[in-house]
């Protein structure tokens, strides 16, 4: 078959294989005008794909086939000028690659031989070879460089570094890495990308094959650019060039290897940039976290529906896998390339912690002026609820200094939530990281989680109808009712389950025994109940007081803080404001007058409430025996 038809029958081929079966068999009769030939060799490998053959060694067997001659390979010892071939190492649908010893500058190199259809093409070896001129140029420690393009005897072969070390893809077979291996491993795939999309290179073949870890801990991210040279167009294409693949992962299949981590837009045919290697990145992060691939499937059929309409099974990361990681990770996996993540170099900042905001800074913020409109500005610094956020970091309890401890700086932070509404409810993370908050979408209400290091915030799926959000104390989890009932979902993604009945929840606090209390209604007493789930069990007992609302666990775990709303006690006085709970009685003690829901303590002794529209601070003592020593309030600006 020549190179022209080859190219003719993969164009048909892919383009058939984006249309549903029962629209493929008209498209063909139509595009192939009469050229039965051509219909049968593209209705075989439609075929071939949905059997699975095709996918055994498409690129062996079909490809090389039709594009490579018999004699083509190259036997040990023979000299291909100052080359001295030592043994073959890989094969594909575009050539083979050996082992083979510079006698002039006396190194082992890999040569990568191209099969007869590239080389006697002359226009597209003239671009092959400023392309590779062109990658050549890449230097980074990670990248795996090109020497040069020669052609010697007839042959035209690449010439490229030797790199030893077991391909990551073989690493990942035995199961998911230790999320101490696969980060630095991540990093260092991210700054081979960040150092080639620098240079406007993009690798548009990015997958666990091309990437080899040496026996030294170096990474080395193999073919650069080489799916874009070896295209029969210049523009980008459906085409899935596959690339060198040893023979034992022709199990697996060169080409659905491939796919398992094209993007969206790659899959479909469109011009690609490099957000297409961000996507990439994301599948090969996500498959060493797990051991599985984000976007699974039998044949290459389903491997690209599932890029294009499938979510990966975010459940499956490993819980110590942190807020910031799976942030990110979501961004990188994100469908619509608008809204993934535009430039490795902020993943690979965020692999390095450089948008963990420290436990110890307290979060508060202000608003911007004026109206809501598009970009609403979510009022973090505004009264007392800023404060009770803050609060929610806090690890252990401390005893108060005699003096008072000093304000921390001020924190201020713009976030952007859908424009159809401005937000409600909202909580910072315990670690101080993430926030999570109510707003509304055409017409949904939602949690919509924002990385404090972030421009922008996402919705979490599984959370409509969500309000009062809550934490749990290691920043993986939010809790929050919706639908009559208190309900929790995982922030790295999930579905969201349920906790216990809640008719209209008004607040809740998570403690380090997985102990939850909440106010299950808007006039009743507070409950207590396993966050795993079970039944519910009263903490509090309503007496001059209407309801009790929004618990906040001190750090202790046993023992809560709760607004009560209330009637005039016995002596004419207002029962309600802020109060002591404890989840081994029913008791509580009123600890100050209050005239908003909410209060917080915080490790350094203050405890926090809004008094006559205004947030205020007391430094309290806390003697262990519920018995508090109260200051005068102090107004915070």
């Amino acid at each position: 078959m020549t190179p022209d038809r080859w190219a003719e029958v993969e164009r048909l081929y892919h383009a058939a294989l984006a249309l549903g079966a029962t629209e493929r068999g008209a498209f063909l009769q139509e595009a192939c005008a009469g050229d039965e030939p051509l219909r049968q060799e593209v209705e075989t490998l439609l075929l071939q794909s949905r059997s699975g053959d095709f996918l055994a060694a498409p690129a062996i067997a079909v490809a090389a086939g039709m594009m490579s001659s018999p004699d083509a390979s190259l036997a040990t010892g023979r000299r291909l000028g100052v080359y001295e071939i030592v043994e073959p190492i890989g094969a594909g649908g575009m050539g083979e690659v050996y082992r083979a010893h510079d006698t002039k500058l006396q190194r082992d190199v890999a040569l990568k031989i191209l099969p007869p259809a590239f080389t006697t093409d002359r226009d597209r070896l003239a671009r092959f070879d400023r392309e590779a001129r062109m990658l050549a140029a890449l230097n980074h420690p990670n990248i795996a460089t090109i020497y040069g393009f020669e052609t010697i005897d007839g042959v035209s072969a690449l010439v490229l570094e030797l790199v030893e070390g077991r391909e990551l893809a073989d690493r990942i077979a035995h199961g998911a890495l230790p999320l101490d291996d696969a980060l630095p491993i991540a990093r260092q795939i991210a700054e081979a990308l960040e150092a080639a999309h620098e240079q406007g290179i993009i690798h548009r073949d990015l997958k666990p094959a091309n990437i080899k870890l040496r026996p030294d801990g170096m990474v080395k991210v193999l073919d650069f650019g080489l799916a874009k040279v070896f295209e029969s167009e210049p523009a980008a294409g459906a085409s899935i060039a596959p690339t060198m693949t040893p023979p034992a992962a022709t199990r697996i299949g060169t080409i659905l290897g491939t796919a398992a981590y094209m993007s969206p837009e790659q899959a479909r045919g469109k011009t690609v940039d490099k957000r297409a290697d961000i996507w990439a990145f994301g599948c090969v992060l996500f498959e060493m976290l797990t051991g599985q691939r984000a976007f699974p499937g039998e044949d290459i059929t389903d491997t690209l529906a599932a890029v294009v309409r499938s979510e990966p099974q975010w459940d499956a990361l490993p819980d110590a896998a942190s807020p910031t990681l799976r942030v990110f990770l979501r961004r990188c996996l994100h469908k619509d390339p608008k809204q993934r993540m535009g430039d490795i170099r902020d993943v690979r900042l965020a692999l390095e912690g450089a948008f963990d905001v420290p436990v110890a800074a307290p979060a508060t913020a202000a608003a911007p002026g004026g109206p809501l409109v598009g970009r609403a500005a979510l009022v973090v610094a505004a009264a007392s609820t800023a404060a009770l956020i803050a609060a929610m970091a806090v690890p252990t309890l401390r005893h108060l200094r005699e003096t008072p401890p000093a304000p921390p700086p001020e924190t201020r932070a713009d976030i952007s939530t859908p424009a159809t509404s401005s937000p409600t409810s909202f909580a910072l993370s315990p670690d101080g990281r993430q926030l999570v908050f109510v707003a509304t979408e055409d017409g949904v209400r939602r949690l919509w989680l924002r990385l404090l290091g972030a421009a922008s915030a996402d919705p979490l799926p599984g959370t409509e109808g969500a309000a009062f959000p809550f934490w749990s104390p290691d920043s993986q989890f939010v809790a929050f009712f919706a639908d009559g009932r208190l309900k929790r979902i995982a922030v790295g993604g999930g579905r969201s389950l349920p906790i216990a009945d809640a008719e209209s929840g008004r607040g809740g606090t998570w403690n380090a025994d997985g102990v939850i209390v909440f106010a299950p209604t808007l006039t009743s007493p507070l409950f207590r109940v396993p966050a795993s789930g079970g039944t519910p069990v009263a903490v509090t007992t309503l007496d001059q007081q209407v309801s009790h609302r929004f618990p906040f666990f001190l750090p202790d775990g046993r023992q809560f803080l709760f607004s009560a709303a209330g009637m005039r006690d016995t002596a004419g006085m207002e029962a309600g404001g802020i109060y002591l709970g404890s989840i081994d009685s029913t008791e509580a003690h009123r600890l100050t007058p209050a005239d908003t829901a909410g209060a917080a303590y915080l490790p350094s002794g203050w405890l926090l409430w809004v008094r006559d529209e205004t947030l205020v601070a007391n430094v309290w003592t806390w003697n262990g025996r519920r018995s508090w020593a109260t200051p005068s309030p102090w107004p915070i600006p």
